[in-house]
């Protein structure tokens, strides 16, 4: 079997369950991944043959995928904000989403340095990763409950070379200390427990429900803790981001806003989906 025929065969099993521009990109991640082919390599290279060994693991891929396996479980990485980092079912696949909710920090952020950055809720650690790289001289925190997500974060803190120090909390009862910080950012759990079911089953069956989900009787119950702590934590003029469900958007808007939280601004994500929310800490 030629790499044409090898990929056209792998495509065509993929469409039974997957869009066609989806099948056709898993399928460039395979080859990818498992011969370090870039679409150049692939088309310069098509006549060539495939060996067993290699169609056999490409099968076995395929075959997870059909499960609705994600691709970057399977691979054990994926990319964010132009770094490659490691990711397990213990924490969640960072999102193109976030890496915008990293953009409105960097831009807001400017030249200022030496800015005191804490990520709560750091999963991966892709957040505070990233903010770490592309902000100037930070000194950055990561928070977790979950010792396995830390453990994947600072795999990802090691690898990626950057300077940030996980420790192991809870969000819901964190304890704060005056001033401690210019920059709180948050992607929490926000997800209400009845929008299970309009879910795709690559994130229910695969992804932390820990990580994702909220009650409905308490559904911004993150961001109210987070707030709590931030307006002790948070130094005079500084400013808290979060990343946050389009379905109660305005509800966390009013009841910060309600708190004294100054310029409370929510934003629209590539979708044009209300999902990310800045605002700036009440004076004290």
């Amino acid at each position: 079997m030629t790499l044409e025929q090898c990929k056209i065969s792998s495509i065509g099993r993929l469409r039974s369950e997957f869009p066609d521009a989806e099948a056709s990109w898993m399928v460039r991640m395979i080859f990818e991944h498992l011969l370090g082919y870039s679409q150049v390599d692939m088309a310069i290279k098509s006549d060539e043959p495939v060996s067993d060994f290699i169609s056999s693991k490409i099968s076995s891929i395929i075959d997870r995928l059909l499960t609705h396996e994600p691709i970057q479980y399977i691979f054990g990485e994926t990319t964010f904000y132009g770094l490659r980092l490691k990711v397990t079912p213990d924490v969640l696949i960072p999102r193109p989403e976030t890496e915008e909710l990293v953009d409105m920090i960097v831009k807001d952020a400017a030249d200022r340095p030496d800015l005191r950055v804490l990520d709560v809720c750091t999963g991966s650690g892709c957040i505070a990763i990233a903010l770490a790289r592309n902000l100037r001289f930070p000194i950055v925190e990561a928070i977790d409950l979950s010792p396995e997500a830390l453990e994947i974060a600072n795999d990802n803190i090691a690898a990626t070379r950057t300077n940030v120090k996980t420790i192991q909390a809870d969000a819901l009862h964190l304890k704060p200390s005056p001033d401690s910080f210019d920059v709180i950012v948050s992607n929490p759990p926000y997800i209400a427990d009845s929008e299970r079911s309009t879910m795709d089953s690559n994130v229910i069956d695969h992804e932390p429900s820990m990580a994702l989900f909220v009650p409905d009787s308490d559904p911004l119950i993150f961001y109210t803790a987070i707030c709590s702590y931030a307006k002790t934590a948070l130094s005079s003029g500084g400013r808290i981001y979060f990343e946050l469900n389009p379905l109660y958007a305005d509800r966390l808007a009013s009841q910060m806003s309600a708190d004294g939280w100054q310029e409370v601004s929510l934003y629209r994500d590539m979708q044009s989906a209300v999902r990310f929310l800045s605002a700036i800490c009440p004076e004290k």
